[in-house]
């Protein structure tokens, strides 16, 4: 099974056997570094999502107590080939693995049980359990990966409203 992809670029692919067991190796070798400074770790994103394209990247979430503790592990991580990337988004921490530009793991760390570990999870969920929803993201997906290929930014921006749309809906399926 090969995953990776180059920064910056968007190709999608079908949905590989493998994600599965790489995602749980890669919890595997995160719950050891971590320890108990994990709250709980979880593979998520679309190689988490058995019916949907998506980019050759396992996505992980490691939900933490606070942000400042995860970074107490950042040199023992990048000892492991897990690489500091900064603050993807607010209140995120990016680290990856990969090899010079190929990427094959996003590790976001977030405040465990906060908004972004619940939209990760809730997300996830809601397209596992709704195969219309998930093929809708999915046609999306493909749409916006010929149209931005070489422009990943632009491609994620363009998901944006329907990943919210969809957590919203989720949110009031379980009320």
């Amino acid at each position: 099974m090969i995953i990776g992809l180059k920064r910056g670029t968007v190709e999608l692919v079908e949905y590989k056997e493998g994600w599965e067991e790489a995602g749980r190796e890669c919890i595997r070798l995160l719950s050891s570094i971590l320890g108990e400074k994990a709250v709980a770790i979880e593979h998520v994103g679309s190689t988490a999502i058995p019916v949907i394209h998506a980019k050759p990247i396992i996505d992980i979430a490691v939900g933490v107590r606070s942000l400042d503790k995860a970074m107490e592990c950042k040199d023992v991580l990048e000892r492991n080939g897990i690489i500091f990337h900064g603050e993807d988004n607010p209140g995120q921490l990016l680290f990856v693995i990969g090899d010079g530009d190929i990427r094959t793991h996003h590790i976001h760390f977030v405040p465990y049980n906060g908004e972004a570990w619940r939209n990760y999870i809730i997300f996830r969920a809601y397209l596992r359990s709704h195969p219309e929803r998930a093929k809708a993201y999915d046609n999306l997906k493909l749409q916006l990966a010929s149209m931005y290929s070489d422009n990943r930014k632009v491609y994620t921006a363009s998901k944006d409203s329907f990943i919210k749309e969809t957590i919203s809906e989720a949110r009031k399926m379980s009320l």
